[in-house]
């Protein structure tokens, strides 16, 4: 056995140009394919990270979030039933309310198909692998991946029938059911289709309506793949997935615990339909045509109870009753996203080179009801052009150059008579050199850049005419947010040592982030105004390693590390800590922890009994910009293990072993009417406690 976390690089170097004399180790073969061309652990550059079906099942992992752990410099933001947001190198969006988000800093795909710009639809069900890319991804994804990109492969129909069936039940009254089938249809076609259901209680307790499934999961995922091979002339795939997440939303409470009091529970739901179709064209003998043309269409409620409490709460307590409120917040959108892809590229050679043209149109339109009706109609529109160059400047030498120039336009009107029109222009690319010292040493050093596109603070200008006086003049100025640009410089070196019982990958990075857009809020009484405040600079740096020793036949240990600097330049925030406005000045980036790890064994008892044991952890990191709040630093220890009979594995597993109280997001403001609504605390969303279950999986 071998790691199944492999750190791999990406930018798309030519397969065919680096041929290793000797086989190739099992965790080597790892397929990449999120670039322009397939690639492979020892002849490509750029850091990048895979995540294979072999850990999905060791974690027993339903959703993205149940294997981010097992990431060097990756973290999550919850604020819903599942994580919403990625962020990578401590970049990445943090939350959303009213403001339409351009496009997430984290950009994640389903088989190259937007899940949107959260993450709740992340379900991985049949998934093969996931990719995750650090770093602007800029000649290739443009301004969709600022810090890097996250993409989910599932599997693809077999030339024989095969399938699998699978079931599994965990606390917390969890189960899912499930199962996929593929193979041949007809001469040259092939098809699969996967389905599978997933309900859970959740692990909240709201003691007011004497329920335990008012923070539930209720996900249904099915996708759909057709493939159809006209031989040497190319082929064409059709790809299908539907998406119907209905969860709860209950996760605060005023005791920060896991038991709440609300009477009217929120919603956390996401129902999506996407259609792709690609196709690939041999144009002559090594100039090959492909095409991608989607489509997405998205659906989604966002809604909780503001006040954590029940009507009457304050009946016999030591609060007013004149000061109690009760009020709630539901955001539902409607997306739809259209996007073509078509590039001519050639086969690998010495010299190879891709040629594309990308055009994406999004209408989004979103109702709030909150103390009143709210709508709003947001519509953009991209399109760019883009190249690159892969050149074999000498035997061990080969320089990536790529560059991306695209336009940017968008339009939006609401329900308060705010209007707004903008446009922009701006490239993106990277240029890396490798140089294969050996068969199993490659070294590279990379220059990345990236760019999200600025807009207008739609909350900002919304709440401007209700605001206090002395709120005004600071809406005012961040009523817009400008464009931010990204200059990555990364060095890694990635090695195979010991006979090839050690593989290591380590990579250094430093990233320049001008006019960083970084999420912020002030109150004004009850008044929430939030926005993205672009009016400051800022670093990230640090480095990733990441390591695999087959110790014996038995044992493979692995050790993933992250470390991880960050600085925000000067920042004028109002402190709801002072009541005050202040400059915050050299301060680490939210959800930035210095540290993450991942350390742990992938065990072989047996032919057909093997385990895996692991701990995760983060570092302590601030949840926010408007205050000096933190997230506690945690360790969870996970464990599983599964016994093949025939065509059955059987698996039993844990996670959170030690039932660690460990928190995933972070507010801070005054919510309590104990308190008259006057004293500020910190309030946290708490991860899962030891939760364990069983699966059983037969595959034909």
């Amino acid at each position: 056995m071998f790691l199944r976390v492999t750190t791999v690089c990406l930018i798309a170097a030519a397969p065919a140009l680096f041929a290793a004399d000797t086989p190739l180790r099992a965790d080597e073969e790892v397929v990449v394919r999120a670039g322009f061309y397939d690639t492979k652990f020892m002849q490509s550059a750029g850091g990048i990270s895979v995540i294979d079906d072999v850990v999905i099942q060791d974690r027993a992992a339903r959703h993205l979030d149940d294997v981010l752990g097992v990431l060097p410099n990756v973290s999550f933001t919850a604020g819903g039933g599942r994580a919403r947001f990625v962020q990578i190198r401590g970049v990445g969006d943090l939350e959303q309310f009213v403001d339409p988000k351009h496009f997430p800093s984290v950009g994640i795909t389903i088989d190259g198909l937007e899940v949107g710009t959260t993450a709740t639809g992340a379900s991985l069900i049949d998934v093969k692998q996931i990719d995750v890319l650090r770093g602007p991804q800029g000649t290739r994804f443009g301004a969709n991946a600022l810090a890097g990109m996250i993409n989910i492969r599932t599997n693809d129909p077999g030339e024989v029938l095969s399938g699998y069936v699978d079931a599994g039940y965990a606390n917390f009254d969890t189960w899912h059911v499930g199962g996929a089938l593929g193979g041949p249809l007809a001469d040259n076609v092939t098809g699969r289709i996967a389905l599978q259901q997933y309900r859970s209680d959740g692990f909240i307790d709201n003691v007011f309506l004497r329920r335990d499934d008012t923070n539930d999961r209720d996900e249904i995922s099915t996708r759909g793949k057709l493939h159809w091979s006209l031989g040497e002339i190319g082929d064409i795939r059709f790809t299908g997935a539907y998406t119907d997440i209905d969860n709860g939303y209950d996760a605060f409470s005023l005791e920060n615990t896991r038991s709440t009091r609300t009477d009217q529970p929120g919603v956390d739901a996401h129902e999506s339909l996407s259609l792709g179709l690609s196709s690939n064209w041999a144009v002559t003998d090594d100039v090959q045509l492909e095409t991608l043309v989607s489509w997405l269409d998205t659906d989604e409620a966002y809604g909780f109870d503001e006040d954590w409490v029940f009507a009457g709460f304050c009946d016999g307590l030591r609060c007013d009753p004149l000061l109690e409120f009760s009020s709630t917040d539901l955001l539902e959108r409607e997306r739809d996203v259209v996007a073509a892809d078509i590039r001519l590229k050639s086969d690998p050679a010495r010299l190879s080179w891709v040629l594309g043209f990308y055009t994406q149109h999004r209408n989004e339109d979103l109702d709030r009801q909150h103390f009143g009706p709210f709508s709003s109609q947001y519509e953009t529109e991209r399109y760019a052009g883009y190249g690159q160059l892969i050149f074999q400047i000498a035997p061990q030498w080969v320089l990536t150059g790529g560059i991306r120039f695209e336009h940017f336009a968008d339009q939006y009107t609401d329900t308060n008579a705010l209007v707004s029109e903008s446009s922009d222009d701006y490239w993106t690319g990277e240029l890396t050199l490798e140089h294969l010292f050996s068969d199993d040493v490659l070294f590279y050093g990379t220059l990345s850049r990236g760019v999200k596109p600025g807009g207008v603070n739609t909350d900002t200008s919304s709440n401007l005419p209700i605001v206090s006086a002395g709120f005004q003049p600071f809406l005012q100025s961040r009523q817009r947010f400008s464009s931010e640009t990204m200059f990555n410089k990364e060095i890694g070196v990635k090695a195979s040592l010991l006979d090839r019982k050690l593989t290591l990958r380590l990579s250094g990075f430093h990233m320049d982030r001008d006019n960083a857009q970084l999420e912020s809020f002030v109150v004004d009484g009850f008044i929430f105004t939030s926005f993205l405040d672009s009016t400051s600079n800022a670093e990230n740096y640090g480095a990733e390693l990441e390591l695999n020793y087959a110790a014996n036949p038995f044992i493979d240990i692995f050790a993933n590390v992250g470390y991880l600097e960050t600085n925000v330049d000067r920042l004028t925030v109002f402190d709801l800590g002072t009541f005050a406005f202040r400059e915050s000045n050299n301060r680490d980036q939210a959800k930035s922890p210095n540290w993450t790890y991942n350390l742990g064994a992938d065990l072989s008892f047996t032919e057909r009994w093997r385990g895996r044991i692991e701990v995760e952890g983060r570092d302590e990191n601030f949840f926010g910009y408007y205050h000096d709040g933190k997230i506690d630093a945690y360790t969870l220890a996970h464990a599983s293990t599964s016994y093949d009979v025939g065509p059955v594995t059987v698996q039993a597993w844990i996670r959170n072993v030690f039932n660690t109280n460990n928190q995933i997001h972070g507010l801070f403001f005054a919510n309590d009417p104990r308190d008259a609504f006057t004293i500020n605390r910190s309030y946290y969303q708490r991860g899962e406690p030891r939760v364990f279950g069983v699966n059983v999986n037969y595959a034909f």
